[in-house]
């Protein structure tokens, strides 16, 4: 009775023992490679699987995310014969677990081997310059040739950067003398422009002065000019004005040819007035002029009542009131 429950016992941890190997659980973003009797059956995605106990093995267990390796640094010669040393950092990720398993012994030694040798056939047709200034094109460059020969591995080679570049101690002292050349030659570049910026917009400030204030003197000038010739429009009105008034005066006062001769020689000091005056003026009629003024003190001849008194033609009602050219003031002598 006893080796009947053995058996049994037995019989039940082998049961549960197969039941453990070939219930398989797969972790997402993974896969499992499964051989049967040493050859390839198939590949286990994420989720639960079942394979046949003692019969199907899992070889291997592949990460199917994006990865990120960084290599340590590779001296490589430029066209200059320079060595330089760069690090590289690749993003791969594998596509086909089964072909990264057995077409490869290592994929990510192969992916850094092959790095360096597509890195060294790349810089080597370049001199330091380029070198330094072309990251960009290495790494496109770079990253084609990796994704073509990793494809057959079932890696996918999605993004390669150069971390650095580093060239030798000499050129290191070299470029940091000609960076600071550069910078001097652009500080002073930078200045000359400033003082060429600042003597323009000066200029053009002195300039646009300067024909602000000819426009308002030649705008004041012509103003004073209208101000000048309205002032002595208004003058000449006045003086007109007074001319008809004391014309008028004149002709209805009715002077006579004495009145006159006093007043013509009251007149004659002041032409003669000045100390640059060296002219005398002396009337051509000063006979007639002083006959005039001794009639002053003499009476006047009497009239006889008898005849009536004689005045002068009357003026034309249209003359205005000014005087013409044979007016004179001489009164009418009977």
């Amino acid at each position: 009775m006893t080796s009947p429950l053995v058996v049994s016992l037995l019989l039940v941890a082998v049961a549960g023992f197969a039941l453990y190997r070939s219930v398989r659980i797969v972790p997402q973003a993974t896969a499992d490679i499964v051989e049967r009797l040493g050859r390839y059956h198939r590949t286990l995605n994420a989720g639960l699987a079942v394979t046949v106990p003692f019969v199907d093995r899992v070889r291997s267990r592949v990460d199917l995310r994006e990865q990120v390796v960084p290599f340590p640094p590779q001296p490589v010669i430029t066209a200059e014969n320079l060595v330089v040393g760069i690090d590289t950092v690749i993003y791969y990720q594998v596509t086909d677990p089964k072909a990264a398993t057995y077409e490869v012994a290592d994929f990510l030694t192969a992916i850094e081997q092959l790095t360096v040798t597509t890195l060294r056939n790349i810089i080597g047709g370049m001199d330091l310059e380029r070198t330094l200034t072309s990251r960009e094109e290495i790494n496109t460059e770079l990253r084609g040739v990796l994704d073509n020969e990793t494809g057959r591995w079932g890696v996918r080679v999605n993004r390669v950067e150069l971390k650095a570049v580093d060239p030798p101690d000499s050129i290191k002292e070299a470029m940091e003398k000609q960076m600071r050349a550069d910078r001097d030659k652009r500080a002073s570049i930078l200045a000359a422009e400033g003082q060429k910026q600042s003597a323009i917009l000066t200029a053009e400030g002195e300039r646009t002065s300067a024909v602000l204030k000819a426009r308002g003197q030649a705008e004041a000038a012509v103003l004073a000019a209208e101000a000048d010739a309205k002032a002595q429009a208004s003058r000449a009105r006045g003086q007109a004005q007074a001319i008809a008034t004391v014309f008028k005066a004149i002709h209805e006062g009715r002077p006579d040819q004495r009145l006159l001769a006093y007043q013509y020689l009251q007149t004659l000091p002041e032409l003669a007035r000045g100390e640059s005056n060296t002219v005398w003026v002396v009337p051509s009629e000063m006979s007639r002029a002083l006959e005039s003024l001794g009639g002053l003190f003499s009476a006047p001849d009497p009239v006889p009542a008898d005849r009536p008194e004689r005045r002068p033609p009357p003026r034309p009602a249209d003359d205005g009131g000014f005087p013409r050219e044979d007016d004179d003031f001489r009164p009418y002598n009977p």
